[in-house]
C-alpha cells in the first residue's frame, strides 16, 4: 500500500519532477498539493491519514516553518520533511524545534531526502534522524 503524502511546494517545475520521483523511488502517492501555509494545514485536515509531508521552506503565501508550527501536534506517525534551497544552520534548528523530522537542502542532499523517503515508506520511520 502506497504512503499518502502531501507536498507543499510552490514551484510548479520543482512539483512535476518530485511527483513522479517521489512515487517511482518510494511508492510514495501524492494526495494534495499546497503552495501556501493556509493550504497545507488544510490538506493535512482534509487528509487527516497522511503519513508524509514535504515542505518547502519559502512558499507563494506563509512558511514552511509556519506549516510545521500549525501541525506540531501531528501525530507521531505522520513525518514531516523540510526540501529547502535555504538549509542555513538556523533554518534547520527552528525546524528541529519545531518537531522537523529532517531538513534536507534540495541541491546538495536529494539523495538523502530520498532515503529518508524510502525509509517511512517501508516503515522504519521510528528511525529517522536529521540529514
Amino acid at each position: 500500500m502506497a504512503i499518502k503524502a502531501i507536498l507543499v511546494e510552490d514551484s510548479a517545475q520543482i512539483r512535476a519532477n518530485l511527483i513522479p520521483t517521489l512515487r517511482e523511488i518510494a511508492g510514495i502517492d501524492i494526495v494534495a498539493v499546497a503552495e501556501t501555509q493556509a493550504e497545507a494545514v488544510n490538506a493535512a485536515q482534509q487528509h487527516g491519514d497522511w503519513q508524509l509531508m514535504v515542505i518547502d521552506m519559502f512558499l507563494r503565501e506563509g512558511s514552511g516553518l509556519g506549516v510545521l508550527r500549525d501541525l506540531i501536534n501531528r501525530r507521531p506517525d505522520q513525518v514531516a520533511l523540510v526540501l529547502t534551497n535555504y538549509p542555513t544552520s538556523e533554518i534547520r534548528r527552528r525546524c528541529a524545534e519545531l518537531q522537523a523530522d529532517g531538513v534536507f537542502d534540495k541541491s546538495l542532499e536529494l539523495e538523502a531526502f530520498f532515503d529518508m523517503c524510502l525509509a517511512v515508506s517501508s516503515g522504519q520511520s521510528g528511525t529517522l534522524t536529521e540529514a
